[in-house]
């Protein structure tokens, strides 16, 4: 029985190149759950293979830049020229319909969905060592040299900003990995601050409604 009637926000982060794009593919091919992915939207051209409105929703600068202004934006971030962001609508509408809603984003932006969304949960993607990071990084092929030292160098930046995460799962297995998120996200629909309104109701003998 599910004792929370909102849906649940799960905020996959981490420094590029440390996998959360196969992690979260990998996590919606598990039995047992319904996941719904939130798309993000990016001013970057797409890489080779990339589809418009699944992998990203590619726009034009004007175009992000009208969202940010109309605070159509649940987070938003620039990096090396190009935005990067989380239309909100869709978001909000999924989670009003009880849904578990997964973002896979850059740190900057989780930071700020906290800050808007504390109830969400963060998880935190981590190489087992920097250096399999930075090897994933220069092996690529479809970045320049200079861009790849400084997503290198961004993500020594965000390696501190573990703490602010709820927890911290190391990819050195995608499906092990996926495995720890289902864990963390069915505990986290039994925490008392969830789901303690329907138990009341339950307790107090009151029919629900679903």
């Amino acid at each position: 029985m599910k004792l929370n009637h909102r849906g649940l926000l799960i905020v996959l982060s981490g420094p590029s190149g440390v996998g959360k794009g196969t992690v979260r593919k990998a996590l919606f091919n598990k039995k047992g759950h319904k996941f719904n992915y939130s798309v993000s939207m990016t001013t970057r051209r797409p890489r080779p293979g990339e589809v418009d409105g699944v992998d990203y929703f590619f726009v034009s600068r004007e175009q992000f830049l009208k969202n940010i202004e109309e605070d159509k934006m649940l987070e938003w971030a620039e990096f090396v020229g190009n935005y990067y962001g989380t239309p909100k609508e869709a978001v909000d509408k999924l989670l009003d319909e009880g849904k578990e809603v997964v973002l896979e984003i850059e740190v900057e932006g989780a930071l700020q969905v906290r800050a808007k969304m504390p109830e969400a949960v963060f998880i935190f993607i981590v190489p087992p060592e920097r250096e399999v990071l930075y090897a994933r990084l220069r092996s690529r092929g479809t970045e320049p040299k200079e861009l790849i030292d400084q997503r290198i160098a961004k993500a020594d930046r965000e390696f501190l900003l573990a703490h602010k995460y709820d927890y911290i799962v190391v990819n050195d297995d995608v499906d092990k990995a996926a495995e720890r998120i289902i864990a963390i996200i069915k505990a986290e629909h039994s925490k008392t601050e969830r789901s303690i309104y329907k138990y009341m109701k339950i307790i107090g003998g009151e029919k629900d409604e679903e």
